[in-house]
């Protein structure tokens, strides 16, 4: 079985994510059902070393500011923030930023690792290169 298709690397964990300062205990479910989603952008690092902060600035005011600090074995900390009356918008804001930032720091990495992206060009599309003066034959 593969990486994508592990079901529990697809899971955010409990342990993952950490309520911080403006949530109270009882919105815990909320916060984890909003953050659900999270788990196939996070699944690609190993569970242990996975952490999600979640923390709300100005809470009940007119903009409150919710920030998702994440911390990834590998990487430096991807902190994504956002605002908005509404809480629940603020989190789901909060946390398409952070997949976007996942996604720009994927498409970073990625084809420097791997060898047949590396080689695929629009040259040669299919990654076989030919040497200065050889011939296919086909």
């Amino acid at each position: 079985m593969s990486k994508t298709e592990d079901p529990q690397r697809n899971t955010l964990s409990e342990k993952a994510v950490h309520i911080g300062a403006g949530f109270v205990a009882k919105e815990r479910p909320h916060v984890m059902a909003e953050l659900s989603t999270l788990g196939p952008h996070l699944g690609r690092w190993d569970p242990s070393g996975v952490r999600v902060e979640v923390s709300v600035q100005n809470r009940g005011a007119k903009e409150q500011r919710v920030t998702l600090r994440t911390t990834l074995p590998g990487l430096n900390p991807v902190v994504a923030v956002a605002d908005d009356m509404d809480l629940t918008r603020a989190l789901n804001d909060a946390k398409r930023e952070l997949i976007r930032q996942l996604e720009h720091q994927k498409s970073m990495r990625e084809p420097m690792h791997n060898r047949r992206l590396r080689d695929k060009t629009i040259r040669h599309p299919s990654g076989t290169v030919q040497a200065e003066g050889t011939q296919r034959l086909s």
